[in-house]
């Protein structure tokens, strides 16, 4: 590691209550103030209620938040996933409801691929609850090297809802 500082822009998701933090949005609002206590928080995007998909069931609080580190990818990685058990969260079903979902959306060293991680992430294009709250704290980062955040955002809200 060459001790440098990069910038990574986090996806935080919830759409379980928590013992202590209460209702999603106060899970996400405490997953935040970790996110600094843990890091150096640059920034955060106000938090949104957004509908689930699949078998999730409950609606999810959702936000973004940039941080700073000296993590590589892997290690920032294996720091979330520690993140999210220590708010309860258990190996479960894909789409399922969960206390804390915490996923690297892009990061300030570019492309990185190894297994079990891919930044940028894989569907934040395509997914308003990430790209809607990047664009607001980041809109010039551009995920795919020619298309900032913004200009995602801007295609999604153009299109007609699903149905």
């Amino acid at each position: 590691m060459s001790g440098a500082t990069h910038l990574y822009a986090i996806a935080i998701g919830s759409n379980r209550p928590h013992g202590r933090f209460g209702r999603p949005t106060g899970v996400v609002e405490a997953a935040i103030g970790r996110l600094d206590q843990d890091f150096d928080l640059f920034d955060a995007a106000p938090i949104l209620i957004n509908p689930a998909h699949g078998a999730a069931g409950r609606d999810f609080a959702n936000s973004v938040a940039l941080i700073e580190s000296d993590l590589d990818p892997p290690a920032m990685l294996k720091r979330l996933k520690g993140l999210e058990r220590d708010f309860g969260r258990r190996r479960g079903r894909r789409w399922g409801s969960r206390v804390l979902d915490l996923d690297i959306v892009a990061w300030s060293g570019g492309k990185w691929s190894s297994h079990g991680l891919t930044i940028p992430h894989k569907s934040a294009a395509s997914r308003n609850f990430v790209i809607g709250p990047l664009a607001t704290v980041a809109p010039g980062w551009r995920l795919d090297g020619h298309v900032t955040a913004h200009h995602f955002a801007h295609r999604l809200a153009r299109r007609r809802p699903h149905r």
